[in-house]
């Protein structure tokens, strides 16, 4: 097994994708398998957060959007999906003075509705304190659904009387309109599908599952994920 460092150097040796996008899963049956609750699979989850984040930087990395909170997750019992947020509000306290001094800027997708205003308004001073930094763009999936992004797309379009445009432009009314879009997708917990992650801008993007659970997942198999995606060909449809 190779250490942390001598995969650092092995990745760095291939091409580095500038989007990296993970729907982190598995927090809830990590925490089952072990008698806890299920907010604790969450908070265990945030030391695999941080192992994602520090690695994501020494590597290069420009962007990486972590999928945070859904909006299928306010289906969920009340309690869990009110604690959930307190956590990620409450990480973001904790981490942000680390972030702004590891050159990270912060960044959120998703709707407002349904937030609190002290969450927003949370989440608005995190980018504010990082926005001038020129490291890794981590982007957080707050409140985010896919289909519900291309529809207020359409809806933005619909108030400015476009009928017409191209892939391109249509890309300016999604959230994710500064980002690239990303060149790989990593699923832990062995469920295969994407669950209304980023579905216009995956199009194209490399596909990577795993069955472990959002908690156990480590630096070391982040960069074997990156190590598989250096191996593919990418087309996007033609020939080479």
């Amino acid at each position: 097994m190779k250490t942390k460092e001598e995969l650092i150097r092995k990745v760095k040796k291939g091409l580095i994708p500038s989007h990296i996008a993970i729907i982190m899963d598995g927090n809830g049956r990590w925490a089952k398998l072990r008698g806890l609750s299920r907010i604790k699979g969450h908070q265990a989850g945030v030391e695999a957060v941080r192992g994602v984040v520090d690695t994501s930087g020494h590597l290069g990395i420009k962007y990486l959007t972590l999928y945070a909170f859904s909006t299928e997750n306010w289906r969920r019992p009340e309690k869990e999906a009110k604690a959930v947020l307190t956590l990620i509000e409450n990480t973001l306290i904790r981490e942000i003075n680390n972030l702004a001094k590891n050159n990270v800027i912060v960044h959120f997708i998703g709707s407002q509705k349904d937030l609190s205003k002290r969450f927003i308004k949370k989440i608005n001073d995190s980018y504010q304190r990082t926005k001038n930094n020129t490291g890794l763009n981590l982007i957080l999936a707050i409140n985010y659904g896919g289909r519900n992004e291309i529809l207020e797309a359409v809806e933005k379009m619909l108030q400015k009387q476009i009928n017409k445009l191209t892939i391109d432009e249509f890309s300016n009314y999604l959230y994710t309109s500064k980002f690239p879009d990303p060149d790989l997708v990593i699923r832990t917990s062995g469920v295969i599908r994407l669950s209304n992650f980023l579905i216009w801008q995956t199009a194209y993007s490399e596909l990577w599952f795993t069955d472990t659970l959002w908690p156990d997942f480590t630096p070391e198999e982040y960069m074997q994920a990156i190590l598989d995606f250096q191996k593919r060909t990418r087309k996007f449809g033609g020939v080479k």
